[in-house]
């Protein structure tokens, strides 16, 4: 954890390039910082996964029209303006990144950051914090 999810309408595939949109979010988030300074985010956590919706209606269906949604899941236990923080460092970078599409239709982004409280389970295995914790 954290994960980033980003679901979009698939007519954005040929007007922007969603993995340098996945790379710019993962390097914003390993940049925010907590009260004391510390990162947030363990760089070997943090994962941008973008997926194209199979199937969509946006709007009222009569125009070409875009839509991306970022949902954020962090672990519990950061601040709120810690959280409004992260939130607002991926809302910016989302909105520079697809700057030229808003240019040129009509597009919504809605970015929404969930805490996970009272988790029942949460298994982990992975050889990537090893590279970051050293």
């Amino acid at each position: 954890m954290p994960h980033l999810v980003i679901l979009y309408t698939p007519n954005l595939e040929a007007e922007t390039d969603m993995t340098a949109l996945c790379r710019a979010l993962a390097d914003g988030m390993l940049q925010v910082k907590d009260e004391a300074g510390k990162q947030v985010f363990p760089t070997g956590g943090t994962r941008v996964l973008a997926y194209p919706a199979a199937h969509c209606a946006v709007a009222d269906g009569r125009g070409d029209y875009a839509f991306v949604y970022l949902n954020l899941r962090m672990g519990a236990g950061r601040s709120a303006a810690v959280q409004r923080q992260a939130g607002d460092a991926l809302l910016e970078t989302a909105k520079a990144h697809l700057a030229s599409v808003f240019e040129k239709r009509p597009i919504g982004l809605t970015v929404q950051v969930d805490e996970s409280p009272g988790q029942v389970y949460d298994g982990k295995h992975s050889t990537l914090h090893p590279l970051f914790n050293k």
